[in-house]
């Protein structure tokens, strides 16, 4: 989700509010940026699928008494041209509006990445051509477009900026005989504004007036790495052959699973070593803890926020059971899928919440997993495959800097309590831990036996020996060893119940992947091409351990899960193709490589 920030002022030193704004509006997308400002008597607008410090070439874009900017993702393979500019106006967007189709009809493309800022220009050139009326506009503008935005609209002819949003994420206070904005709060709080607000519905302020058509300079470039082209019966390499593997008589666990034994009925030790997870404390409880946390004016708790399935049920709860006022938080990293991204916009949207995003560098994150993802195709082992999602754990990294900013102590989590997955430290050559009941690795002897595992493995591909090393144990540093305070998790408290998520969600209009039936990790852009290997080389997937989760726990039957994972571990050609076509690798060579690797299962 782009920033978005500007000011209007006539004050003479405004260089270091200027940096402030641009350098903290990055954290949410530097990949991609756009710069509106005034010269004399004439509009300009440089935009480009570059960072947006680097389009500004150290020009003094600050001495401007009118300044509109954007920092956001260059996502898509095809070029993003925001901000949008047409004859009358330039638009500058933060959001998903998610009834796209139904709005832009046959006209457009809605599966283009522009077409937010298309629906704002068609809704704004018809407004305009019979009313002058802005906070109509606004107006008109919310209650057609579902999903959750922040916009400023700029319009020179009549002298105007438009500024709204139906979710939060647009701020606005004085400074000095100025007016600035921002897409956070602590973005103005820096460079101390005051009477600082939230933008709610329409707010319209004087700029000089200019019929003078807006002058743009565009530095577009197509990124240095291969795009390779969609092949209608490319997926046909994907193999899905169904190995007649022993498995448990109470699960649905394989014989290949690590460290796997069966007792004498066919039982296996994952199922006789089970405790029971899904099982919460009082409802009480939790409001007894959240209660001291409360305010009476502002946010009272931080979501972490993903937009998958148990987040966003975690949200739906915190606000409406819970009666909390949160503020969510997402990392990405490169990683998530346009319909994570969708379905962020989705409850934020219908809930009214504000979703503050740090965004890391996609080219450097994506540069890492593709150095790593190349020395594994050198020595495939699945103990390895880890590496290719430990960019993801810097998540843990900025919670804490949300928290310092936005003044809020208290963060719920949503995190499944069945979603264990002993094998993928299992295939390094580390037992299962049963005794423990957190989903992820804790500890400095765990961490120590863990990497000390990995860097034997290391060895045999020296490609991992690469520039993305720091940014990997650094990510499992901030996940595995720094201390989390006020810290607690919703379904600790609240029963986990599939059924009544995905009914829950389907109420509020939540999407789901066209290429599988679950619900889960679709907003993942790694998790087809690793369980594609898992199941290539091993014959099951973490729907494999996932589902044999809910046998032990009695959600479901054994039959139930037999036929679930099924259909749930067939690949899903759409996730790995986007996968490795973002990363540069052909998927033909990719997938040939994977296929040769040889089976587990043969070899028992």
């Amino acid at each position: 989700m782009p920033g978005i920030f500007g000011f209007i002022s006539n004050e003479s030193n405004k260089k270091n509010n200027f940096n402030v704004l641009v350098n903290r509006s990055e954290r949410r997308g530097k990949n991609s940026g756009g710069l509106f400002y005034s010269s004399e008597d004439k509009y300009f607008l440089t935009r480009g699928n570059k960072r947006l410090t680097h389009l500004l070439d150290k020009k003094d874009f600050y001495q401007s008494n009118v300044i509109v900017g954007l920092t956001g993702l260059d996502v898509e393979e095809s070029i993003c041209k925001e901000p949008t500019v047409t004859e009358k106006v330039c638009i500058f967007h933060d959001g998903i509006i998610i009834n796209d189709k139904e709005l832009l009809g046959f006209s457009f493309d809605p599966n283009q990445p522009d077409a937010t800022g298309k629906i704002l220009a068609k809704i704004s050139s018809e407004w305009l051509q019979k009313s002058n009326d802005l906070v109509g506009l606004a107006d008109r503008i919310l209650s057609l477009c579902k999903g959750m935005l922040a916009s400023t609209i700029i319009i020179p002819s009549m002298g105007k900026i438009l500024l709204f949003s139906n979710y939060g994420n647009l701020y606005i206070g004085n400074h000095g005989t100025g007016i600035y904005f921002a897409s956070e709060r602590y973005t103005l709080q820096e460079i101390k504004c005051a009477d600082i607000q939230k933008v709610d519905n329409g707010l319209v302020f004087d700029i000089p007036i200019s019929q003078e058509k807006i002058i743009v300079n565009e530095k577009f470039i197509f990124k240095d790495k291969k795009i390779f082209n969609i092949v209608n019966n490319e997926s046909r390499i994907l193999k899905y052959d169904r190995p007649a593997l022993k498995r448990c008589n109470r699960c649905v666990l394989p014989e290949t699973m690590p460290f796997i034994k069966f007792d004498l009925n066919g039982v296996c030790n994952y199922c006789l070593n089970y405790r029971i997870r899904n099982s919460p404390k009082t409802k009480e409880e939790i409001f007894k803890i959240v209660d001291p946390y409360r305010k009476i004016n502002g946010k009272d708790c931080i979501v972490p926020f993903s937009g998958g399935r148990d987040s966003c049920y975690a949200l739906h709860l915190i606000v409406n059971e819970l009666k909390m006022k949160p503020i969510t938080y997402t990392y990405d990293w490169g990683m998530v899928t346009d319909v994570g991204r969708r379905n962020i916009s989705v409850m934020c949207g219908h809930l009214g919440v504000e979703n503050i995003v740090v965004a890391d560098d996609f080219d450097i994150k994506r540069k890492n997993i593709a150095m790593n993802l190349k020395a594994w195709l050198k020595a495939p082992n699945l103990g390895m495959l880890s590496i290719l999602t430990a960019g993801d754990k810097h998540f843990f990294r900025h919670v804490d800097k949300v928290k310092n900013q936005t003044n809020i102590d208290l963060n719920l989590w949503g995190i499944n309590p069945l979603e264990v997955t002993h094998f993928k430290t299992g295939f390094l050559g580390i037992p299962p831990d049963f005794v423990s009941n957190k989903v992820y690795t804790h500890g400095a002897l765990k961490q120590l036996r863990y990497q000390s595992k990995r860097l034997k493995e290391m060895c045999k591909s020296l490609g991992y020996f690469n520039s993305s090393l720091w940014d990997t144990l650094s990510g499992e540093y901030y996940r595995s060893f720094t201390r989390k305070s006020d810290y607690f998790h919703i379904f600790d408290y609240w029963q986990w119940d599939e059924n009544v998520i995905d009914d829950t969600l389907g109420g509020y209009g939540w999407e789901r992947a066209a290429d599988t039936t679950t619900t889960w990790r679709i907003g993942d852009g790694v998790a087809g091409f690793y369980n594609y290997v898992y199941y290539t080389v091993a014959g099951f997937t973490e729907h494999d351990t996932f589902r044999s989760n809910q046998v032990r726990e009695g959600a479901i039957t054994r039959k139930q899960a037999l036929d679930l994972i099924e259909v749930e571990n067939e690949p899903r050609y759409h996730n790995i193709e986007w996968y490795l076509r973002s990363l540069g690798f052909s998927f033909r060579d990719t997938i040939e490589i994977v296929n040769s690797i040889p089976k587990i299962y043969q070899a028992l």
